[in-house]
């Protein structure tokens, strides 16, 4: 019986929010709970692809035929472009620095907001994968509405810092605008990261994410973890790195919260 996919999103038009950091530690969560993953790096940065893959191979990947710039360019399916990372249940479609120019050379597509989504649709449909997880670059423009359009689902991790919550207006306004477009996408909620408890505006965060209306704030907090800058350099998930430290128990148990809310 084929596996019915769930495409989830994380996307915040504001840099070091945790994204990249947050999709890589979900998915590895995920596949050590028994599902089978693909992540999908949308970001020329590359972060996502170097959280599973040291430098010399991200690079051969982003350099070759094998990585999602090259696929959308040539028109290739996503089983040809998916690599296996080193850990049980999870893949990778790598990203390239190529993808720097997605925006230029979508601007002519035939239906340009849903090139990602047909990108995906032929794995989405062959029941592979429990979870497709993509990293969205700190932009709000077509490639991302592309990748929200995909996806069924969006989580918008936030940073705990003063200006953490700078841009979000804009963000919730991008996300209606997208699902106009696809009707299928819903918030699945707003995650609070590289918290410190200690200072004000820690709290000053979560109050004002708290109010929103209709946004659903996850229940877990990812606190600053120096283990978090170590499994980078290291090019490994956090849970992979250093199971036992305090941010990787607590993606663990944020991805129980995003599995729970996800099928709903």
């Amino acid at each position: 019986m084929a596996i019915k996919t769930k495409i989830i999103c994380f996307a915040n038009n504001k840099g070091g929010s945790g994204k990249s950091t947050t999709c890589s530690s979900v998915g590895y969560a995920m596949a050590q709970a028994g599902k089978k993953v693909l992540l999908v790096d949308c970001d020329g940065q590359m972060n996502l692809t170097l959280s599973c893959f040291g430098e010399a191979e991200a690079l051969e990947l982003s350099g070759g035929e094998q990585n999602l710039s090259a696929a959308v360019r040539r028109h290739l399916p996503a089983e040809a472009v998916t690599a296996k990372t080193p850990y049980e249940g999870l893949w990778m479609i790598p990203a390239s620095p190529a993808l720097s120019r997605i925006e230029e050379e979508l601007t002519g597509a035939a239906e340009r907001a849903f090139v990602l989504r047909d990108f995906l649709s032929g794995i989405k449909e062959a029941g592979v994968y429990h979870y497709i997880l993509i990293d969205a670059p700190p932009t709000l423009g077509l490639w991302v509405m592309n990748i929200m359009c995909a996806s069924d689902r969006l989580v918008i991790p936030v940073e705990a810092s003063p200006w953490g919550l700078f841009g979000l207006a804009n963000m919730l306004e991008f996300y209606a605008k997208a699902k106009a477009e696809a009707a299928g996408l819903k918030l699945l909620g707003i995650v609070v990261t590289k918290a410190d408890e200690r200072k004000k505006y820690f709290h000053q965060t979560v109050d004002t994410l708290r109010d929103l209306p209709d946004v659903h704030l996850f229940s877990t907090v990812i606190h600053s973890d120096s283990r978090v800058e170590w499994a980078q350099e290291n090019s490994q998930p956090v849970i992979a790195y250093a199971k036992n430290s305090r941010a990787a128990k607590e993606y663990i148990q944020l991805t129980k919260e995003i599995m729970k809310y996800a099928g709903r």
